[in-house]
């Protein structure tokens, strides 16, 4: 009887060797460094350009700053904001758009943080119908309804004697009603986070609705609360159809008109557009730097459950 011989499993070939080149993070972080300044390189030169006098634009670059910082003086600055609140001024351009931007960005971030709260917690039918239906409205692009909303302010305006065309109040309708839908999409996305036995215990304790949106959800929902603030506050801020459809004919307009007017006569105007685009930089700056550390929580509001 012969002795059954143990045979060992053939070895699997040995890969042969590939060469991938792994560059160093020294590397990637100097090649990333690189492009993110010269990707500044026109706001850097912007900003020198409405520092340096009137007079140097036609006699020298704005890089000979480097070499010559004396040439740097606030008289740009001086000039505009001593023009005061005249209608078409600087001045007033930024107040105009501080009326519209703040009340949209309160009124949308409060309707709906309110929405996406009764969508996730609220126990009526037809839930999910309403938030599809409101899904569906983010694809619908603003420039299809400017005309239409144009005649509905004038058959209201004719129906109760305020037309809300050419008025701030105008603008802040419609820019509210465009915010909405995606406003609703990212809060009732963030709540869905939320679990529901921490507003059932509340329930139970006797909380009413108001009650516990106002001392558990917003706490708990300031992230994406936070993230949607910025989000409308830059995209009103920087709105340029919107205010040119609505307030084209308005005495008093938001500084994207301002500058958009200027472009007109660049050659003459240069030093007043490289000005306000800085001071029209500003206001988001500080707003997105006041929240920034709820903004990459809520940029992520729902991606992970």
């Amino acid at each position: 009887m012969g002795i059954a011989q143990a045979t060992l499993p053939a070895a699997p070939p040995k890969p042969g060797r590939r060469s991938r080149f792994r560059p160093s993070r020294f590397a990637l972080d100097v090649f990333l460094g690189l492009i993110a300044a010269f990707w500044l390189v026109p706001t850097v030169s912007m900003a020198i350009i409405s520092f340096r006098p009137e007079g140097l634009f036609q006699v020298s670059g704005w890089w000979t700053v480097f070499s010559a910082p004396s040439q740097l003086t606030l008289a740009n600055y001086k000039a505009l904001f001593d023009q005061g609140l005249v209608a078409g001024g600087l001045l007033d351009s930024l107040v105009t758009s501080i009326e519209i931007t703040v009340p949209v960005t309160l009124l949308v971030t409060a309707i709906s943080a309110l929405a996406g709260y009764s969508l996730v917690f609220g126990s009526w039918r037809g839930r999910n119908l309403v938030f599809y239906s409101i899904v569906g409205l983010m694809v619908v692009p603003v420039q299809v309804a400017l005309l239409p909303v144009v005649q509905l302010y004038h058959g209201f305006g004719s129906l109760s004697g305020f037309n809300a065309y050419g008025t701030i109040v105008g603008v802040v309708i419609f820019h509210v009603a465009f915010g909405l839908p995606f406003g609703i999409f990212l809060m009732r996305n963030f709540y869905v986070g939320i679990p529901t036995e921490l507003v059932e215990a509340g329930r139970i304790d006797g909380a009413g609705e108001w009650l516990l949106f106002r001392r558990l959800i917003v706490p708990l929902g300031m992230a994406a609360t936070a993230s949607l603030a910025i989000f409308q506050f830059i995209w009103v801020w920087n709105d340029l159809l919107v205010a040119l459809v609505f307030l084209g004919g308005y005495s008093h307009f938001p500084m994207t008109i301002f500058l958009y007017d200027q472009t007109r006569t660049l050659a003459a105007n240069y030093w007043i557009v490289a000005t306000g685009a800085m001071v029209s930089i500003v206001v988001p700056l500080i707003v997105f730097f006041s929240f920034q550390r709820y903004f990459v929580r809520g940029m992520l509001a729902g991606a992970v459950k």
